[in-house]
């Protein structure tokens, strides 16, 4: 099959980027988004032209390094798949298929699709963790853990951090990133002795770089974990629960 695709091509995060159209024949409808980019960056280089720069890691569905925009919807056409995983098969013959960086504030480009999702990470590092020292590794059954818990905080765990949530919030918004980070670790005992302070320097980190949860949902039709929508309100119900642990409490 013949595909047209348009890719936003930038050299540099100061440059002034733009759509080019490729016409690029030979296209299996099989094809990822992510070969599709691998068989114009052949035809590109076998011209002599600069290939587009784009990132990949697994292509498994698993890392999140893949996230473009595709036809204007972060990662592509189907809800709830990675770049890695859309086929090119949705798209009739002699169509055109507009690839470009993820759109939101908060990742500025780099270079044509590649886009700095750095910020995600300063919202784990405020505390997306468990600092708490346990000595030796403790027997697997010295700490309970119901089984609805375990399998929640797994479920929870799965966010690939990709990206994708944020930048098909109308708002910007990394409610349900957060959400996700900040639920599976309140799930589970040892690091939920870190919960109340976790959830103050988490939220400190989403209210400097992201827009707040306005309730869109788009974010949910894009996460390629099937994070589900209730988890947005988990950073705020954290918030509140925190406040609410600096208070003399009732006895």
């Amino acid at each position: 099959m013949k595909l047209i695709v348009d890719v936003w091509r930038q050299k540099a995060p100061e440059a002034v980027g733009t759509f080019h159209s490729y016409e690029l024949d030979g296209c299996d409808e099989r094809m990822s988004i992510l070969e599709l980019l691998d068989h114009l960056n052949r035809n590109l280089s076998s011209r002599g032209v600069e290939p587009v720069a784009f990132d990949s890691d697994c292509r498994e569905g698993i890392c999140g390094a893949c996230g473009i925009q595709v036809d204007g919807r972060p990662h592509g056409f189907s809800e709830n798949l990675p770049a890695c995983m859309q086929r090119v098969g949705a798209h009739a013959d002699g169509t055109h298929v507009r690839l470009e960086p993820l759109r939101s504030g908060a990742f500025p480009v780099i270079r044509d699709l590649v886009v700095d999702r750095s910020v995600l990470d300063r919202i784990t590092m405020a505390g997306g963790f468990a600092s708490v020292d346990t000595g030796l590794a403790p027997d697997a059954d010295a700490i309970p853990i119901r089984h609805q818990d375990a399998e929640g905080a797994l479920d929870l765990a799965a966010c690939i951090g990709c990206g994708a949530c944020v930048a098909a919030c109308p708002n910007g918004s990394a409610a349900l990133y957060a959400g996700a980070r900040m639920g599976h670790l309140a799930a589970l005992n040892i690091p939920g002795l870190e919960r109340a302070e976790r959830a103050r320097r988490m939220n400190e980190a989403m209210d400097q770089y992201f827009g707040s949860c306005s309730g869109y949902g788009e974010c949910i039709r894009v996460c390629p974990a099937n994070i589900p929508f209730d988890v947005v309100a988990v950073a705020s119900h954290e918030r509140l629960r925190a406040l609410w642990s600096r208070w003399p409490q009732p006895r």
